[in-house]
C-alpha cells in the first residue's frame, strides 16, 4: 500500500495537530506575527501555510522537492507562494526571510547540517531558524510491550528508505554547527487520556501498513497486532511515545 497525495495530506494534518501547541510557543518565541517573509522548507501539501494565513499577515513561501504536493498546496493554501526546489541548495538569495522553518523534514534529508546551513543563509541577521518537529525512534516507548516490535520494524524501514530515525537527538549539535546562537532544544511532552480506536489511530495504521508493506513478518501478524492495539486503547492501557524534538536558533547579527 502506497499513499496518494490526498492521503499524505491527511497525514500532514495529523502531524500538525500533534504539534499545534508547540508551534504556538515557537511562533511566539520567533516573533512570527511581526515577520514580513516566512519560508517553510519541505512544505508538502501546504498544511502550515494554511495555518499561517490565519495566524500572521506575513508573506509566506513554501518549498518542496515534489511537484505533486505543491500542486495540492496551491489549491489548499493559495495565499502562499510555492517553489519547486531542493533543500540542500535553496533557490533563494541570502537574507531573504525573517523566519525559516521545517516540520518533520530533517530526518528525511541526506545532509541535515547542510540543510540548516542553507536555512541560515536565506534568513536575515537576527532572524530565526526553527525545526518544529523531528522524531527520535530510538527513545520510543510502547505498552503493551508486544507492540514494541512495530516500532522496531518501522525504525528499520525508515533506515531502508534513507531516513535518520534518530534525528531528534542530533538537533542541538546541528543547530550549533550551523552557527546559530541562542539555541533552544526541547522535547514535546506526552499525555494519555481516555481514547478509543478513532480516525486518528486508523490513519496511523495506514502509515504503518505503508511503511511495512514489504515486511513479511509484519504482514503475517498485522491483524493480530492491530486488534491488540485497539483492545489496549479501549481498556485504557495503551501507551505510545516517540520523543519529538524541536529546535530554535537566531542567526548571528552583523558585527
Amino acid at each position: 500500500m502506497t499513499l496518494t497525495t490526498a492521503e499524505w495530506h491527511q497525514r500532514y494534518l495529523q502531524q500538525a495537530n500533534w504539534t499545534q501547541n508547540l508551534r504556538a510557543y515557537l511562533y511566539k518565541k520567533a516573533g512570527l506575527q511581526q515577520a514580513a517573509r516566512i519560508l517553510d522548507i519541505g512544505c508538502g501539501t501546504g498544511v502550515l501555510e494554511h495555518e499561517l494565513g490565519h495566524y500572521s499577515p506575513s508573506h509566506t513561501f513554501g518549498l518542496d522537492i515534489d511537484i505533486a504536493p505543491l500542486s495540492y498546496a496551491r489549491q489548499y493554501a493559495p495565499q502562499s507562494v510555492y517553489t519547486l526546489g531542493d533543500t540542500l541548495s535553496l533557490p533563494f538569495g541570502n537574507t531573504s526571510f525573517d523566519v525559516t522553518f521545517c516540520h518533520f523534514l530533517l530526518l528525511w534529508v541526506s545532509d541535515a547540517v547542510r540543510v540548516v546551513q542553507e536555512m541560515v543563509r536565506v534568513t536575515r541577521s537576527a532572524g530565526y531558524v526553527l525545526a518544529l518537529a523531528e522524531p527520535d525512534y530510538g527513545g520510543r516507548i510502547d505498552f503493551p510491550s508486544e507492540l514494541s516490535k512495530i516500532g522496531a520494524w518501522q525504525t528499520y524501514a525508515l533506515m531502508q528508505q534513507g531516513a535518520n530515525p534518530h534525528m531528534g537527538r542530533e538537533l542541538r549539535s546541528i543547530f550549533h554547527h550551523a552557527g546559530l546562537v541562542n539555541v533552544e532544544v526541547g522535547v514535546m511532552g506526552g499525555q494519555w487520556g481516555d481514547e478509543s480506536y478513532d480516525r486518528d489511530v486508523m490513519l496511523e495504521w495506514d502509515m504503518i501498513r505503508s511503511d511495512l508493506r514489504l515486511n513479511n513478518e509484519f504482514l503475517c501478524q498485522v491483524d493480530r497486532l492491530e486488534t491488540l492495539d485497539k483492545d489496549s486503547r479501549d481498556m485504557g492501557q495503551r501507551v505510545l511515545f516517540v520523543p519529538t524534538f524541536y529546535a530554535i536558533g537566531m542567526v548571528k547579527g552583523v558585527t
